[in-house]
This record gives structure tokens, C-alpha cells and sequence, in this order.
């Protein structure tokens, strides 16, 4: 053990596997909290350490070229670096071997491929791909993008406002089914007309040829370019055999604390799930607040704090001309309840009982901030008065 520059006890040698936000944010959060022992960051990208959320904004627009993170980790930060296997007290990576006292497991995860196509697919996980999507919609006429979730319907956003015959096709009956249930999900559709796309729901793709995209039935959507955005898993093959607790989706199971076992092992970002006293059960999130929040608090606790990790989520997106913020977590809610007319700013709500579980937020940036707040204190609302977008949320509490 060695004393850090303010007196904080750690670790001689902290191992960060991942080179995203969650890895970069944990390096960062070691050197500000004092630890001044060994730190080695592992990157699998080429790139240093940058922001994802802009990848399929700003940077697939064009009005960014670069999102790095600009803070000086004082890491020895290895790029190309693979993870290849975790045993107590080294990583082993295609780099070598990583001794280390603590570990902080941030991979991220991994974009779902279409698997048994011959066509290449676009994916937009890492800033080449934003790159190279960006480029390839210069030059097309036509896109198809098979998946209507998150970054399925930013990157039609973007193709639409270039003026590109836009298909999404998804095999849900709604958008973001995956994300949010059908009642909630339908009232998004209408917007991908009056933005010119073609929706195709309760559509599966079966493969993809040189033309573009077949469907189940026999139907099919040709297109210059197809962009596949059917969600990601967690990228944690590298553990198994490790010891290290894996959810059937490939999830890092942790506790309170974020540690995982055995030995001084913690995880944050996508990969970890986590047991939530607010909300009951288990929680894993895949958004930028929950990667930047969760590896702050495995950081500290790797330095000897015992700090649960208990957050309200939360996460936003643009597309289709509409803002979307989301907190909480609705699983297990009682009641959904509309405030507000989808023909306007509207907001989700989610009830048990008389408590706030989770709210969605149409250009409606107040009724987001103050339910966040509400959910976190968890303060008891009248249902009824929260339906009521003349009275304030504040205002609702019982």
C-alpha cells in the first residue's frame, strides 16, 4: 500500500481495463481523489480515450471531427490492447501481462451484428465507424437501417436531413420497444413520416445481398447502404473462466459497492449490474451518465471508501426533431400515466402506488429535471394532479 498525494490509501498497482468513458473517467477520478501508485489503462481502440454520445450527433453531422477526452490521465495508457483474460492479480491482455492489487473492469460492449449476411454492414459503436458511416451517406441515395431504437433512429435523423430516401425496419411492432413499452413507443411513429422515413414495423430482416436488405415474407427494401442498429451486449467474453459473476446477458454482477469478485475486482459503465435499493432488484444502464457516475464510485472505493452506487438514471437523445430525456426506471411500475398530448411536449410518467418511478420527457426539459428530484427523494405524488400539465410535478407532491 502507498500514501497518496493527499493522504488517500490505495492500491499499489490499479489496472483500468477499458479505454472509453467509463475507463477514462475511472483513471481520472484515482488521480483526483490522491492515489499516486501505478495505473495502467487498457484500450482495445486505436484511439485515445473520447465521447461516444456525439459519434451519432455532432460527428455524424460533420460539425465535430474529434471528441477526445482532453484530461491528462498520468496513466500508462496502452491503444490496440485487447483484454484477453483475468486472473487474481493479472490481466492478461495482446499486450502482455497486467499485475495488479485492484482491477476496474469498463468494456463496454459490443454492437449485435446481422449475422449470415454476405453485404457489409455500417455499425456506429466506435468514432471509425461514425467516420466511415458519415462518409458513405455523402455518396448514397438511399439508406436502409434495420432497428428503430436509440442510435437506430439518430442516424435516420441525420440521413433524412440529408435529403436521403430513408427505410428503418425493426421487427418490433414499435420504435424503441426495446427501451420502452408499446403504449409509450406508439406515439413516436407519426414522426418518422414528418421526417420523410418510411417506417417499417413488425418487419424482420432475413438477410442482406448486394442490393440491400430482404424481409420475412418475401419482401424487401433496396438501399446504397445498410446500417444495422439492433442493440449491443456487454463485452465481457474475456471473463468467463475468471471467477468473475456473468448475468445470462453477459452482464458483471456487483454489489452495492461495485465490486465484483474475487479479490479487489470492480466494474462500471455497460457491463456492470448492479443492485438498486431505490428501484428493487437489479439495474443495468448502457447511457453516458451511468458510465461517468458508476466509475467515479468504483474508483473511490477502490481507494478504500464504501460508497453505494444507488443512482437515478438518467439519459436523452435527439432525433426526429424531438428531444427525449428519460429517468428512473420504470420496470415493475404499477401505472403509466400521459401528461400532457403527444400532439405537444408530453411526459411519461411511471407510478407504484403513490411513488415516482421513472419519466419520459418529450421537449420538456423542467418536467425531467424535476422528476429526477422526486425520484430520488422519493416524494408521494397524486397521480391525477401529475396528469395535469397545467400543475407543476414539484407541485403534485401529496
Amino acid at each position: 500500500m502507498s500514501d497518496g498525494l493527499r493522504g488517500v490509501r490505495g492500491p499499489r498497482r490499479v489496472v483500468v481495463v477499458g479505454g472509453g468513458l467509463a475507463g477514462h473517467t475511472a483513471a481520472a477520478t484515482l488521480r483526483a481523489e490522491g492515489y499516486d501508485g501505478g495505473l495502467t489503462v487498457l484500450g482495445a481502440e486505436p484511439h485515445p480515450p473520447y465521447d461516444r454520445p456525439p459519434l451519432s450527433k455532432e460527428l455524424l453531422a460533420g460539425t465535430v471531427d474529434d471528441t477526445t477526452l482532453k484530461d491528462d490521465l498520468d496513466a500508462d495508457l496502452r491503444l490496440r490492447c485487447r483484454a484477453l483474460s483475468l486472473r487474481p492479480g493479472t490481466v492478461e491482455s495482446t499486450e502482455g501481462v497486467h499485475p495488479y492489487d485492484a482491477v476496474i473492469l469498463a468494456t463496454g460492449s459490443s454492437p449485435i451484428g446481422l449475422g449470415g449476411t454476405s453485404r457489409a454492414v455500417h455499425a456506429l459503436r466506435t468514432v471509425g465507424d461514425a467516420r466511415r458511416l458519415r462518409a458513405a451517406l455523402r455518396d448514397a441515395a438511399s439508406v436502409a437501417i434495420v432497428g428503430a431504437g436509440w442510435i437506430g433512429s439518430e442516424v435516420a435523423t441525420r440521413a433524412a436531413a440529408l435529403d436521403r430516401k430513408v427505410t428503418v425496419i425493426d421487427a418490433a411492432p414499435t420504435p424503441l420497444a426495446r427501451a420502452l413499452p408499446g403504449a409509450v413507443g406508439g406515439h413516436l411513429v407519426p414522426w418518422y413520416a414528418e421526417q420523410g422515413i418510411d417506417l417499417r414495423l413488425n418487419t424482420p430482416v432475413t438477410g442482406l445481398d448486394d442490393r440491400g436488405v430482404s424481409l420475412a415474407g418475401g419482401g424487401r427494401v433496396d438501399a446504397d447502404i445498410v446500417v444495422a442498429g439492433i442493440g449491443a451486449r456487454p463485452d465481457t467474453g474475456w471473463l468467463r473462466g475468471s471467477g468473475v459473476p456473468l448475468a445470462p446477458d453477459g452482464a458483471v454482477d456487483a454489489d452495492a459497492a461495485l465490486r465484483t469478485g474475487p479479490g479487489a475486482v470492480y466494474a462500471a459503465g455497460d457491463i456492470v449490474r448492479w443492485p438498486s435499493r431505490l428501484f428493487g432488484g437489479r439495474i443495468r444502464v448502457e447511457h453516458w451518465d451511468h458510465a461517468a457516475a458508476s466509475a467515479q464510485t468504483a474508483a473511490r472505493n477502490v481507494l478504500g471508501h464504501v460508497e453505494p452506487y444507488d443512482p437515478v438514471p438518467y439519459f436523452w437523445s435527439d432525433q426526429l426533431g424531438h428531444r427525449l430525456q428519460y429517468v428512473g426506471h420504470h420496470d415493475g411500475a404499477e401505472r403509466l400515466v400521459l401528461r400532457g398530448h403527444p400532439s405537444d411536449s408530453w411526459t411519461a410518467l411511471w407510478f407504484d402506488g403513490r411513488r415516482l418511478r421513472a419519466a419520459l420527457a418529450v421537449d420538456n426539459p423542467r418536467d425531467v429535471r424535476e422528476a429526477r428530484r422526486l425520484i430520488a427523494d422519493r416524494v408521494p405524488l397524486s397521480a391525477e394532479r401529475a396528469a395535469d400539465p397545467a400543475v407543476r410535478l414539484t407541485d403534485a407532491a401529496d
